[in-house]
């Protein structure tokens, strides 16, 4: 299994980098990426210090570790400046929190967050029919989630990214140790966010084609 959204204590997470990728690995994942919340004020702080973890427990803890940011809460004019910031500061992914219904996340920023090629759209909420075809003309994966609440609207991201051929991944959006759920719960929320076993495949085949093109991007 494969988790590309996760925080850790540099923002609302539970844990510190080094416990969330043990906990992970117990729980049976083989590649993390944490990706805490960031907006202009903690981005830099958040890539040097969950880097510099990434880099010096990476080989040692029996897991692909990866770190990049979730932009929050960012003004949807702002984003494409912090986008490149992030990966100016060595980000190796880049995640919008988006528009999902259990918060005032600002409209536009599910567009914006596209618009600017970021990595992953996070619970993308209502997503509309123009958004969800321009990620996949982008490449921009949307998420299916298993968090409570942003998880609403898994079945209508579903829908839009089948109709409009978005690529789609599956993610935890961990915060603390419950959060790394087991494969049959994965499973689970995915068919019953109307996912065929087939989809579902095809789902966490996305996730691994997202581990490799990072790693090819790291031996450029």
């Amino acid at each position: 299994m494969i988790d590309l959204h996760t925080h850790t204590v540099f923002s609302d997470g539970e844990l510190i980098p080094a416990e969330l990728a043990r906990r992970a690995r117990v729980a049976g994942y083989r590649a993390v990426a944490m990706t805490d919340h960031a907006d202009a004020s903690n981005l830099q702080p958040i890539l040097d210090n969950v880097g510099r973890m990434v880099r010096q427990f990476g080989p040692h803890c029996g897991i692909e570790l990866f770190f990049g940011v979730e932009l929050t809460h960012v003004p949807p004019a702002l984003i494409p400046d912090l986008v490149a910031a992030a990966r100016d500061g060595g980000a190796q992914l880049v995640v919008v929190h988006g528009e999902t219904l259990v918060e005032p996340v600002e409209e536009g920023t599910n567009l914006a967050a596209i618009e600017a090629g970021v990595d992953i759209l996070a619970h993308p909420g209502l997503i509309r029919d123009e958004e969800a075809r321009l990620a996949a003309e982008r490449g921009v994966a949307l998420e299916i989630t298993t968090r409570k609440g942003h998880s609403l609207t898994n079945g209508h991201v579903a829908v839009q990214a089948r109709h409009h051929g978005a690529r789609l991944v599956i993610n935890n959006d961990a915060h603390g140790p419950s959060d790394f759920v087991d494969r049959d719960l994965r499973r689970g929320v995915a068919l019953g966010a109307g996912l065929s076993q087939e989809e579902y495949h095809q789902v966490e085949e996305n996730s691994r084609y997202l581990v490799s093109r990072i790693l090819q991007a790291g031996t450029r």
